[in-house]
């Protein structure tokens, strides 16, 4: 197999998911006409509400900070760019790669990463909050729009990449791997699991395992453009990370005296592009190495094949530390984080005291659930809120609503 790059049209190798041979619904359908089933899947959620409120969901600022930051939905069509370049690349399925890029976030909560926690915190007593498998969640049960079927009734295919794109959630007799070790996997895993086998104890297709390190990319390289435009963290700071010392030495050579903002994508497009070209040198070595005749093989090759070399990852890791510490960690960041922290909090303690004040259709039929049942329906009531919304309801049901800036 050849090694070297290249980004032209090429034909789907035999290893790619093959639209052909889908493994088809949990629900049948009359196949489109005009569309494979993994661009049906995307289109679908496209066309969903849960994709739409990606755009007032925060990424790392809340919505009020400024209108040029990322979001939920930018964030997401940028995975979605990254992960249709990788699988060109690979020959793999783009469609699928796509699909699985759009998805992937689609169970966050309002307010990124802090609003995930708090859930997590409220929910301990009734199993936690995930928010991959509250993705899963979304897809297959929570969209209520069509006719024959709660959820999206997405392809076999979507929904397993979807579910595992980070690497197989248990081994081969059952037991919870990764984060999950120690413990059982997320309730919506485990309820979906009962009604379609998503081989959970293998590693996922090649696409899903494109649209993973996608997300790693994209939420690296943006997130040190939005912090320096925040003015988290100097350019001159991050000569502390040889990876990014190395970029920004590479564009102060070409383009002395540049200014600021052009800089700062400078630097931005050039960790994109390395991280990317890494991924597909070494993602195709791997290709070569292992030759897998199908995309069975890629499930069962022991490891993932697509991700970044034993040069990259480590570089890589060194972003993320440094992210951590200068921007996921700043105090205005923190302070933030504290206010919205409350912010879902009072509400989920509101709804459970009083779960009747969700607004219809959440507060129908609440007679004959069960206290679990109850809290899983505030769970997904406020999980699926935009951060305005949340604030707004906040607004409706306290007299003392935080104000975040």
């Amino acid at each position: 197999m050849n090694t070297d790059i290249g980004y032209g049209a090429q034909s789907r190798a035999i290893y790619a998911e093959n639209p052909e041979a889908s493994r088809g619904r949990l629900f049948a359908e009359t196949e489109s006409p005009t569309r494979t089933p993994f661009q049906r899947d995307r289109d679908r959620i496209i066309h969903s509400a849960a994709f739409r409120r990606l755009k007032h969901k925060t990424q790392v600022f809340v919505y009020h900070e400024g209108d040029h930051y990322r979001t939920r939905l930018t964030h997401t069509i940028e995975v979605a760019q990254i992960a249709r370049s990788l699988a060109r690349a690979l020959r793999l399925d783009e469609d699928l790669a796509e699909c699985l890029a759009l998805a992937h976030d689609l169970g966050h909560t309002p307010f990124g990463h802090e609003g995930e926690d708090v859930m997590h915190e409220c929910m301990a007593p009734y199993e936690g909050f995930d928010h991959n498998a509250q993705s899963l969640r979304v897809v297959t049960s929570l969209e209520h729009r069509y006719a024959e079927f709660d959820g999206l009734n997405l392809a076999w295919e979507t929904l397993e990449g979807l579910v595992k794109h980070n690497g197989p959630l248990v081994a081969s007799d059952g037991t919870p791997l990764g984060k999950f070790k120690g413990g059982e996997l997320p309730f919506a895993i485990r309820e979906y699991a009962g009604k379609q086998d998503l081989l959970l104890q293998t590693w996922p297709s090649g696409e899903a395992q494109a649209a993973a390190i996608a997300d790693d990319i994209a939420y690296d390289a943006h997130d040190l453009d939005d912090g320096l435009r925040a003015g988290l963290f100097a350019i001159e700071d991050m000569r502390s990370v040889p990876f990014l010392a190395d970029i920004l030495q590479e564009v102060d050579t070409k383009y002395p005296g540049l200014e600021e903002g052009r800089r700062i994508h400078e630097i931005v497009r050039r960790s994109i592009t390395r991280m990317v070209e890494d991924v597909i040198r070494h993602s195709l070595a791997n290709l070569a190495e292992c030759a897998p005749r199908s995309a069975a093989d890629i499930r069962s090759a022991g490891k993932g094949l697509i991700g970044f070399s034993a040069a990259m990852a480590p570089a890589e890791k060194e972003v993320k530390r440094f992210l951590f510490a200068r921007v996921y960690r700043h105090d205005d960041v923190l302070a933030v984080r504290k206010i919205v922290a409350r912010i879902v909090k009072d509400l989920f303690d509101k709804f459970r005291f009083k779960p009747g004040l969700m607004p219809r259709p959440w507060n129908e039929g609440l007679d004959g659930l069960s206290d679990p049942e109850i809290a899983r329906r505030i769970c997904d009531y406020i999980a699926g809120m935009t951060d305005r919304y949340a604030i707004d309801e906040h607004r409706r049901l306290f007299d003392d609503t935080p104000e975040l800036g």
